[in-house]
């Protein structure tokens, strides 16, 4: 039977691959956004336009519609899960809500890496108004409200929930171009400008295994009332991320140590070095092996079919890039002046 299937988002990153796949593998699939996203995708994909955040142009869109499978990239907050479990409530078989590591971010006193039994606890405070950590705190919380609107949904009525909590995202179409940043500045040779702090492990996780496992639970229905940690197997530092992407790229890795607050002065954070973040998650993938028998693609083999990609397909260097210069200039001063 041919599943309908529709995506929430789904024009920009995962989604697209995700959409892709759907309907090679004869899906009847939907796609529900603003429509501003201009896209390549198959013109056999069903449109739906609405602005996820009215709960009155979400009704118009879904009214009357049922479907086997629903994908959502970009729910955010708890009143916009209200509105889709009022809406797809009896109208859907599956709902698979792609959430973020972030939530345990938000947590206090949890140690590296997160288990999704850390969920539970009590929250950290709100950080300074207008900062950047106040932006990540609150996407956490409101992630997390997300998450507790399903989660109850799934006790009162099992509303047919799967979360999917995801760290940083690798993939050749990162909107933010934080892998790709690390590519340029790698091939032209410079050195890369890297935060004393924090020195958290990397735990990434490529797009395309993402798109694996959602296929995956379309095709079984796994996970129903559950959450999940999607996460490669490999934890590394910083330095030896630089020294796998630049093996892979045939050249070798500089970086300079820099005060965080410096480089951040300098506008230089986070483009110079985007995986060095405090927001950055760590999770521990055994239930999903466990319970899904999921497997995760090699780190080294990943970032080679990104780098692969990028070699074949130029883009345009981000904007942040014209500062090059200044960053190298930067860095050679600091290489010149005398550690305390």
């Amino acid at each position: 039977m041919t599943k309908r299937v529709l995506i929430i988002g789904g024009t920009r990153n995962m989604g697209y691959y995700l959409s892709q796949r759907l309907v090679e593998s004869g899906c009847d699939l939907t796609l529900l956004n603003r429509g501003i996203t201009k896209d390549d995708l198959p013109r056999s994909i069903h449109r739906l336009h609405a602005d996820r955040t009215d709960h009155q142009q979400m009704r118009r869109a879904l009214l009357a519609k049922s479907f086997d499978v629903v994908v959502d990239f970009v729910l955010y907050r708890g009143d916009e899960a209200r509105t889709v479990i009022e809406l797809l409530r009896d109208h859907v078989d599956h709902f698979i809500f792609i959430s973020t590591g972030q939530v345990y971010l938000v947590r206090e006193g949890l140690q590296r890496p997160f288990h999704e039994d850390d969920y539970e606890g009590r929250l950290m405070p709100a950080p300074k108004a207008n900062s950047y950590a106040f932006e990540e705190w609150t996407y956490g919380v409101e992630k997390r409200d997300a998450e507790d609107q399903l989660a109850a949904a799934w006790s009162s009525s099992q509303f047919p929930a799967t979360v999917l909590r995801l760290p940083m995202v690798n993939s050749a179409r990162d909107p933010y171009h934080r892998l790709f940043n690390y590519y340029l500045r790698l091939r032209d040779g410079g050195a890369i400008l890297v935060p004393e702090t924090p020195t958290h492990a990397l735990n990434h996780v490529y797009a395309l295994d993402v798109v694996d496992i959602i296929m995956q639970l379309i095709e079984t229905g796994q996970g129903k009332g559950r959450a999940y940690n999607i996460a490669q197997d490999e934890r590394v530092s910083h330095a030896e991320f630089l020294s796998i992407l630049a093996g892979i790229m045939g050249t070798e890795a500089h970086s300079v140590s820099a005060s965080r607050s410096d480089l951040i002065v300098s506008g230089f954070m986070p483009d110079c070095s985007p995986f060095s973040e405090r927001w950055m998650s760590d999770l521990d993938n055994s239930r999903s092996k466990a319970e899904l028998g999921i497997s995760y693609s090699p780190l080294q083999d990943y970032l080679a079919e990104i780098v692969d990609t990028f070699n074949a397909n130029p883009i345009a260097p981000p904007l942040t890039y014209r500062r090059r210069q200044a960053e190298l200039n930067y860095a050679e001063r600091l290489a010149a002046t005398p550690r305390a």
